[in-house]
C-alpha cells in the first residue's frame, strides 16, 4: 500500500487541506486573517484557507520527523528577512499559530504527545497515519 513517501508533497498537503476543512475541531480562528506567518513575512498569506494547508504541512511533518515541537516547526517555517541595504539574516516563523494548530490536530486525535529516548513532542498516531496514508493511495491510485 503507498505511503506519503510514494505521491509528490504538494498534492498530498492540498488534498489533505480539504479533508482537514472537514473536521469539527480544524477551524481558522477570526485572528489569523490578519497575522504574518512570521517576522520575515511583509504580508499574511493571501490564500483565505491558508489555515488548512498549514495544518496538513505541519501534520505531514509531524508524520516525517517524529517527536516535533513548536520549537522545531518554527525553524522549519522560518525564512529570510529582508533588511534593506543590509544583508538578509534568518528569522525563526511565528509560533502561536503552530502551536494553535497542534492542538487543534491532538483534539482530532490525529497526533499526541509523546516521549522517544531523550526527544519529546508531538507524534502521529494510526488514526493520524491512516489519514494521511489513505490520502496518499487516493492520489497514487489517480496518478497511475
Amino acid at each position: 500500500m503507498p505511503n506519503i513517501y510514494d505521491v509528490e508533497p504538494q498534492a498530498l498537503i492540498h488534498k489533505a487541506a480539504q479533508e482537514l476543512e472537514k473536521l469539527p475541531h480544524v477551524k481558522i480562528p477570526a485572528w489569523a486573517y490578519f497575522v504574518k506567518t512570521g517576522m520575515h513575512k511583509e504580508r499574511p498569506p493571501a490564500n483565505e484557507k491558508w489555515w488548512f494547508v498549514r495544518a496538513a504541512a505541519v501534520l505531514r511533518t509531524v508524520y516525517k520527523l517524529g517527536p516535533v515541537g513548536v520549537s522545531k516547526l518554527r525553524k522549519k517555517y522560518g525564512g529570510k528577512k529582508r533588511r534593506g541595504h543590509q544583508p538578509p539574516e534568518y528569522r525563526v516563523g511565528a509560533g502561536n499559530h503552530l502551536r494553535k494548530i497542534l492542538q487543534q490536530l491532538e483534539k482530532e486525535q490525529l497526533i499526541k504527545q509523546a516521549t522517544k529516548g531523550v526527544h519529546k513532542g508531538r507524534v502521529v498516531t494510526a488514526k493520524g497515519k491512516s489519514f494521511l496514508d489513505t490520502i496518499a493511495a487516493q492520489l497514487y491510485k489517480a496518478a497511475k
